[in-house]
């Protein structure tokens, strides 16, 4: 495996999402981070923040066991916290094809919050499908499946502490 991300670029550039997203969005954004890839960088984010926040869940289903998006897309564990009125923001660990990010916008907003914003510890826009645009983006990294930091491949790698570019056969 190839290190696309070093734990301490990430960490640095988490610490100033945020500071930007405080800034941005005041007192007591709800973070929701979907399950189970983003865990890793909310926790991460959650702590960075400089403003309090609470923090909800939320979890769909798209990939199964492949390294490819099913296209189909399934929620699974809806957010638990009133969101209505509230600043939320989508914590998400990776956006490629954007369908699961822009279904999930158009599911929250549904919830009647104030805002939605999303955050994206990695974007590849060049996969995009759909057009979309991410508020936060930790880095725009084009190469490869990407492991580590919460994302995984067939549950295995979330726990390794960087991002690594796995050598999948699809």
């Amino acid at each position: 495996m190839n290190v696309v991300l070093s734990p301490e670029r990430i960490q640095a550039r988490v610490a100033e999402l945020g500071r930007q997203i405080s800034a941005d969005l005041g007192d007591q954004p709800v973070l929701v981070g979907v399950l189970k890839g983003a865990f890793v960088f909310l926790g991460d984010l959650a702590r960075a923040m400089t403003v309090p926040v609470q923090v909800d869940f939320l979890r769909v289903a798209s990939y199964g066991g492949s390294s490819v998006s099913s296209g189909r897309i399934e929620l699974t564990k809806a957010p638990e916290l009133n969101l209505k009125g509230r600043a939320v923001v989508l914590v998400e660990d990776i956006v490629d094809t954007g369908r699961t990010v822009a279904w999930l916008k158009q599911h929250m907003a549904s919830l009647g919050p104030s805002q939605v914003k999303v955050c994206s510890l990695i974007d590849k826009p060049e996969r995009r499908e759909v057009e979309l645009s991410i508020d936060y983006v930790g880095f725009h990294v084009p190469q490869g499946f990407l492991v580590g930091y919460g994302l995984d491949f067939n549950e295995d790698f979330r726990h390794l502490p960087g991002v690594y570019e796995l050598q999948v056969n699809h």
